[in-house]
Protein backbone atom coordinates (compact mmCIF):
# COMPACT_ATOMS: atom_id res chain seq x y z
CA UNK A 1 0.00 0.00 0.00
CA UNK A 2 1.52 3.10 -0.57
CA UNK A 3 1.85 5.50 2.23
CA UNK A 4 1.93 9.43 3.10
CA UNK A 5 5.52 10.76 4.93
CA UNK A 6 4.97 12.59 7.72
CA UNK A 7 6.63 15.52 9.64
CA UNK A 8 6.37 16.29 12.83
CA UNK A 9 6.37 19.83 13.21
CA UNK A 10 7.37 19.94 17.32
CA UNK A 11 8.35 17.26 19.88
CA UNK A 12 5.12 18.52 21.64
CA UNK A 13 4.14 15.90 24.47
CA UNK A 14 1.08 14.73 22.29
CA UNK A 15 3.39 13.86 19.78
CA UNK A 16 5.58 11.54 21.08
CA UNK A 17 2.99 10.17 23.13
CA UNK A 18 -0.12 9.81 20.66
CA UNK A 19 0.28 10.85 17.10
CA UNK A 20 3.96 9.14 16.50
CA UNK A 21 2.66 5.74 17.35
CA UNK A 22 -0.58 6.07 15.65
CA UNK A 23 1.31 6.74 12.64
CA UNK A 24 3.56 3.79 13.23
CA UNK A 25 0.01 1.30 13.66
CA UNK A 26 -1.07 2.99 10.07
CA UNK A 27 -1.63 1.14 7.02
CA UNK A 28 -1.08 3.89 5.01
CA UNK A 29 1.17 6.63 6.67
CA UNK A 30 5.01 6.35 7.77
CA UNK A 31 6.78 9.03 10.17
CA UNK A 32 9.91 10.30 8.11
CA UNK A 33 11.25 13.34 10.40
CA UNK A 34 10.46 15.29 13.45
CA UNK A 35 12.20 18.81 14.02
CA UNK A 36 12.62 20.97 17.24
CA UNK A 37 14.64 24.14 18.16
CA UNK A 38 16.50 22.10 20.20
CA UNK A 39 19.36 19.65 19.56
CA UNK A 40 17.32 17.29 21.98
CA UNK A 41 15.52 16.50 19.03
CA UNK A 42 18.16 13.63 17.58
CA UNK A 43 17.43 11.51 21.11
CA UNK A 44 13.63 12.25 20.63
CA UNK A 45 14.38 11.01 16.95
CA UNK A 46 16.04 7.85 17.58
CA UNK A 47 14.11 6.71 21.05
CA UNK A 48 10.72 6.94 18.45
CA UNK A 49 12.62 5.10 15.65
CA UNK A 50 12.48 8.54 13.28
CA UNK A 51 14.38 8.51 10.40
CA UNK A 52 15.53 11.86 10.66
CA UNK A 53 15.84 14.66 12.77
CA UNK A 54 16.12 18.60 12.27
CA UNK A 55 16.95 21.18 14.76
CA UNK A 56 15.02 23.62 13.02
CA UNK A 57 10.77 23.59 11.55
CA UNK A 58 12.34 25.26 8.26
CA UNK A 59 14.33 22.61 7.59
CA UNK A 60 11.89 19.98 8.06
CA UNK A 61 9.26 22.10 5.99
CA UNK A 62 11.63 22.46 2.72
CA UNK A 63 11.84 18.16 2.70
CA UNK A 64 11.07 17.15 -0.55
CA UNK A 65 10.39 13.43 1.04
CA UNK A 66 7.90 14.84 2.89
CA UNK A 67 4.15 14.77 1.99
CA UNK A 68 1.76 16.04 5.04
CA UNK A 69 3.27 17.77 8.47
CA UNK A 70 1.43 17.56 11.80
CA UNK A 71 1.22 21.17 13.69
CA UNK A 72 0.99 20.30 17.75
CA UNK A 73 2.78 23.92 18.30
CA UNK A 74 1.16 26.33 20.51
CA UNK A 75 -2.00 28.06 19.35
CA UNK A 76 -0.32 31.53 18.78
CA UNK A 77 2.38 29.60 16.40
CA UNK A 78 -0.36 27.52 13.72
CA UNK A 79 -0.61 30.53 11.68
CA UNK A 80 2.98 31.02 10.89
CA UNK A 81 3.87 27.38 10.36
CA UNK A 82 0.57 26.18 8.29
CA UNK A 83 1.38 29.30 6.13
CA UNK A 84 4.92 28.12 5.82
CA UNK A 85 3.90 24.78 5.10
CA UNK A 86 1.36 25.69 2.28
CA UNK A 87 3.72 27.43 0.54
CA UNK A 88 6.13 24.45 0.37
CA UNK A 89 2.92 22.17 -0.66
CA UNK A 90 2.66 20.26 2.70
CA UNK A 91 -0.27 18.57 3.44
CA UNK A 92 -1.47 19.84 6.93
CA UNK A 93 -2.98 18.39 10.20
CA UNK A 94 -3.57 21.44 12.72
CA UNK A 95 -3.81 20.82 16.13
CA UNK A 96 -7.08 22.55 17.42
CA UNK A 97 -7.76 25.07 17.88
CA UNK A 98 -6.44 26.03 14.26
CA UNK A 99 -6.23 29.24 14.88
CA UNK A 100 -6.64 32.49 17.58
CA UNK A 101 -9.51 34.17 15.23
CA UNK A 102 -11.98 33.14 12.67
CA UNK A 103 -9.99 35.79 9.97
CA UNK A 104 -6.52 34.02 11.06
CA UNK A 105 -8.55 29.96 9.97
CA UNK A 106 -9.92 32.38 7.17
CA UNK A 107 -6.40 33.25 5.93
CA UNK A 108 -4.78 29.96 6.77
CA UNK A 109 -7.24 28.01 4.48
CA UNK A 110 -7.35 30.31 1.63
CA UNK A 111 -3.42 29.68 1.59
CA UNK A 112 -4.32 26.19 1.90
CA UNK A 113 -6.16 26.02 -1.10
CA UNK A 114 -4.31 28.19 -3.29
CA UNK A 115 -1.84 26.14 -3.13
CA UNK A 116 -3.50 23.13 -3.25
CA UNK A 117 -2.93 21.19 -0.20
CA UNK A 118 -5.05 19.68 2.04
CA UNK A 119 -5.93 21.24 5.89
CA UNK A 120 -7.70 19.84 8.58
CA UNK A 121 -7.81 20.52 11.89
CA UNK A 122 -7.20 18.28 14.80
CA UNK A 123 -10.45 16.72 16.15
CA UNK A 124 -9.75 13.01 16.33
CA UNK A 125 -12.40 12.91 18.68
CA UNK A 126 -14.76 13.08 15.67
CA UNK A 127 -13.60 10.00 14.04
CA UNK A 128 -14.20 7.45 16.67
CA UNK A 129 -17.35 5.50 15.52
CA UNK A 130 -19.35 5.91 18.53
CA UNK A 131 -20.36 9.30 18.00
CA UNK A 132 -22.32 8.11 14.16
CA UNK A 133 -23.87 5.58 16.56
CA UNK A 134 -25.05 8.20 19.28
CA UNK A 135 -26.25 9.93 15.55
CA UNK A 136 -27.99 6.85 14.23
CA UNK A 137 -29.87 6.47 17.56
CA UNK A 138 -30.68 9.96 17.66
CA UNK A 139 -32.38 9.96 14.31
CA UNK A 140 -34.00 6.81 15.28
CA UNK A 141 -36.79 8.87 17.86
CA UNK A 142 -35.70 6.26 20.58
CA UNK A 143 -35.16 9.25 22.61
CA UNK A 144 -37.55 11.47 20.85
CA UNK A 145 -37.42 14.80 19.86
CA UNK A 146 -33.96 16.38 20.56
CA UNK A 147 -34.27 19.39 23.39
CA UNK A 148 -30.88 19.89 24.65
CA UNK A 149 -27.36 18.72 24.35
CA UNK A 150 -25.16 19.49 27.60
CA UNK A 151 -21.64 18.91 27.03
CA UNK A 152 -18.71 19.16 29.90
CA UNK A 153 -14.80 19.28 29.23
CA UNK A 154 -12.14 19.78 32.63
CA UNK A 155 -9.21 18.62 34.22
CA UNK A 156 -7.42 19.83 37.11
CA UNK A 157 -4.31 22.01 35.69
CA UNK A 158 -1.52 21.46 38.23
CA UNK A 159 1.34 23.49 37.28
CA UNK A 160 0.17 27.23 36.86
CA UNK A 161 3.23 28.81 36.24
CA UNK A 162 4.97 27.47 33.21
CA UNK A 163 2.25 25.84 31.29
CA UNK A 164 1.49 27.82 28.08
CA UNK A 165 -2.51 27.16 28.60
CA UNK A 166 -1.36 29.51 30.65
CA UNK A 167 -0.58 32.33 28.57
CA UNK A 168 -2.61 34.41 27.21
CA UNK A 169 -0.37 35.60 24.01
CA UNK A 170 0.31 32.00 23.29
CA UNK A 171 -3.65 31.33 23.12
CA UNK A 172 -4.34 29.90 26.51
CA UNK A 173 -7.69 29.45 28.65
CA UNK A 174 -9.97 26.70 28.66
CA UNK A 175 -12.26 28.08 25.96
CA UNK A 176 -9.45 27.55 23.60
CA UNK A 177 -8.24 24.51 25.26
CA UNK A 178 -11.35 22.52 25.58
CA UNK A 179 -14.48 24.45 24.85
CA UNK A 180 -13.63 24.04 21.61
CA UNK A 181 -14.06 20.44 21.71
CA UNK A 182 -17.60 21.17 23.23
CA UNK A 183 -18.95 23.53 20.60
CA UNK A 184 -17.27 21.41 17.82
CA UNK A 185 -19.44 18.77 19.60
CA UNK A 186 -22.70 20.32 19.77
CA UNK A 187 -22.53 21.64 15.95
CA UNK A 188 -21.44 17.90 14.81
CA UNK A 189 -24.81 16.42 16.57
CA UNK A 190 -27.23 18.83 16.07
CA UNK A 191 -26.36 19.74 12.71
CA UNK A 192 -27.26 23.15 13.66
CA UNK A 193 -24.89 25.90 14.26
CA UNK A 194 -25.27 28.40 17.49
CA UNK A 195 -26.86 32.14 16.65
CA UNK A 196 -26.28 33.52 20.22
CA UNK A 197 -23.92 32.78 23.03
CA UNK A 198 -23.67 34.18 27.14
CA UNK A 199 -21.38 33.04 29.01
CA UNK A 200 -20.37 32.97 33.21
CA UNK A 201 -16.76 32.50 33.09
CA UNK A 202 -14.16 32.41 36.08
CA UNK A 203 -10.88 34.75 34.81
CA UNK A 204 -7.43 34.63 36.07
CA UNK A 205 -7.06 38.14 36.21
CA UNK A 206 -3.48 38.21 36.16
CA UNK A 207 -2.80 35.73 33.63
CA UNK A 208 -5.96 36.54 31.66
CA UNK A 209 -7.52 33.92 30.82
CA UNK A 210 -10.89 32.05 31.76
CA UNK A 211 -9.98 28.72 34.16
CA UNK A 212 -13.53 28.27 33.83
CA UNK A 213 -16.62 29.09 31.18
CA UNK A 214 -20.43 27.73 31.55
CA UNK A 215 -22.16 28.75 28.11
CA UNK A 216 -24.98 28.61 27.16
CA UNK A 217 -25.85 28.54 23.31
CA UNK A 218 -29.10 29.01 21.35
CA UNK A 219 -29.06 27.10 18.27
CA UNK A 220 -30.54 27.93 14.54
CA UNK A 221 -32.88 24.64 14.29
CA UNK A 222 -34.25 26.34 17.98
CA UNK A 223 -32.42 23.94 19.93
CA UNK A 224 -30.32 24.53 23.05
CA UNK A 225 -27.22 23.73 24.42
CA UNK A 226 -25.22 23.77 27.36
CA UNK A 227 -21.16 23.29 27.83
CA UNK A 228 -18.96 23.61 30.55
CA UNK A 229 -14.82 23.61 30.19
CA UNK A 230 -12.60 24.35 33.09
CA UNK A 231 -8.77 23.96 34.09
CA UNK A 232 -9.93 23.97 37.72
CA UNK A 233 -12.26 20.58 38.26
CA UNK A 234 -12.35 17.04 38.28
CA UNK A 235 -11.01 15.26 34.84
CA UNK A 236 -14.79 14.66 32.25
CA UNK A 237 -14.88 14.26 28.66
CA UNK A 238 -18.29 14.18 27.97
CA UNK A 239 -21.73 14.97 27.08
CA UNK A 240 -25.73 14.14 26.87
CA UNK A 241 -28.63 14.32 24.32
CA UNK A 242 -31.84 15.13 26.00
CA UNK A 243 -34.58 13.97 24.75
CA UNK A 244 -38.66 14.24 25.09
CA UNK A 245 -38.32 10.62 25.88
CA UNK A 246 -34.80 9.40 27.10
CA UNK A 247 -31.11 10.43 27.27
CA UNK A 248 -27.86 9.47 25.81
CA UNK A 249 -24.83 10.03 27.78
CA UNK A 250 -21.28 9.39 26.35
CA UNK A 251 -18.66 9.56 29.40
CA UNK A 252 -15.59 9.16 27.13
CA UNK A 253 -16.59 11.49 24.19
CA UNK A 254 -13.63 13.55 23.40
CA UNK A 255 -10.72 11.38 25.01
CA UNK A 256 -11.88 7.30 24.61
CA UNK A 257 -8.28 6.65 24.39
CA UNK A 258 -8.30 7.34 28.26
CA UNK A 259 -10.41 4.40 28.64
CA UNK A 260 -8.18 1.93 26.08
CA UNK A 261 -9.94 3.31 23.12
CA UNK A 262 -13.65 2.03 23.83
CA UNK A 263 -16.58 4.67 23.45
CA UNK A 264 -19.42 3.68 26.07
CA UNK A 265 -23.35 4.70 25.29
CA UNK A 266 -25.60 4.93 28.12
CA UNK A 267 -29.14 4.85 26.62
CA UNK A 268 -31.82 5.62 29.25
CA UNK A 269 -35.99 5.61 28.02
CA UNK A 270 -38.98 4.62 29.89
CA UNK A 271 -38.72 1.35 28.69
CA UNK A 272 -35.33 0.73 30.23
CA UNK A 273 -31.66 0.78 29.79
CA UNK A 274 -28.52 -0.08 27.80
CA UNK A 275 -24.68 0.06 27.29
CA UNK A 276 -22.86 -0.02 24.23
CA UNK A 277 -19.42 -0.08 23.41
CA UNK A 278 -17.69 0.74 20.97
CA UNK A 279 -13.70 0.49 20.40
CA UNK A 280 -11.76 2.65 17.98
CA UNK A 281 -7.97 3.67 18.24
CA UNK A 282 -8.81 7.07 18.26
CA UNK A 283 -5.21 8.79 16.36
CA UNK A 284 -4.73 6.18 14.77
CA UNK A 285 -8.28 6.80 13.11
CA UNK A 286 -7.37 9.78 12.41
CA UNK A 287 -4.03 9.25 10.81
CA UNK A 288 -5.65 6.94 8.34
CA UNK A 289 -8.41 8.96 7.70
CA UNK A 290 -5.96 12.19 7.17
CA UNK A 291 -3.88 9.70 4.90
CA UNK A 292 -6.70 8.74 2.78
CA UNK A 293 -7.97 11.94 1.68
CA UNK A 294 -4.38 12.70 0.57
CA UNK A 295 -4.06 9.09 -1.01
CA UNK A 296 -7.52 9.20 -2.62
CA UNK A 297 -9.15 12.46 -2.48
CA UNK A 298 -11.74 10.87 0.25
CA UNK A 299 -13.38 13.99 1.43
CA UNK A 300 -12.51 15.51 5.00
CA UNK A 301 -14.43 14.87 8.27
CA UNK A 302 -13.75 18.42 9.41
CA UNK A 303 -14.00 20.64 6.83
CA UNK A 304 -12.60 23.85 6.27
CA UNK A 305 -16.13 25.70 6.64
CA UNK A 306 -16.33 23.60 10.11
CA UNK A 307 -13.21 25.13 11.24
CA UNK A 308 -14.23 28.91 9.86
CA UNK A 309 -17.55 28.47 11.65
CA UNK A 310 -16.05 27.04 14.96
CA UNK A 311 -13.62 29.89 15.23
CA UNK A 312 -16.54 32.51 14.67
CA UNK A 313 -18.10 30.85 17.87
CA UNK A 314 -15.65 30.48 20.03
CA UNK A 315 -14.44 33.98 19.37
CA UNK A 316 -18.42 34.89 20.39
CA UNK A 317 -17.40 32.95 24.13
CA UNK A 318 -14.48 34.91 24.49
CA UNK A 319 -16.29 38.14 23.75
CA UNK A 320 -18.70 36.75 26.21
CA UNK A 321 -16.77 35.84 28.97
CA UNK A 322 -16.57 39.30 30.16
CA UNK A 323 -19.91 40.84 29.47
CA UNK A 324 -22.83 40.28 31.39
CA UNK A 325 -24.67 40.12 27.52
CA UNK A 326 -25.69 38.01 25.18
CA UNK A 327 -23.51 37.90 21.87
CA UNK A 328 -24.80 37.15 18.68
CA UNK A 329 -22.75 34.51 16.45
CA UNK A 330 -22.16 35.56 12.66
CA UNK A 331 -23.16 32.20 10.91
CA UNK A 332 -23.07 33.62 7.11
Amino acid sequence: MEKVRWGIISTANIAQSQFIPAIFRAENAEVSAIASRSNKVHAIASRLDIPKAYESYEELVADPAIDAVYIPLPNDLHKEWVLKAAAAGKHILCEKPAALTAAEAEEMITACQSAGVKFMEGFMYQLHPQHERVKEIMASGEIGDVKLIRSSHSFYLENRTDDIRMDKNMGGGALYDLGCYCIHAVRHLSEAEPVKVHAVSEIDEAAGIDMSANVNLELDNGMSAIFDCSFDMASRNEYEVIGTKGTIKVPYAFRPDTNAGMGVILVETAGGSRKEEIHGDLYRLEVEHFSSAILTGSPLAVTADSTIRNMRILEACLKANRSTNAVSVDIR
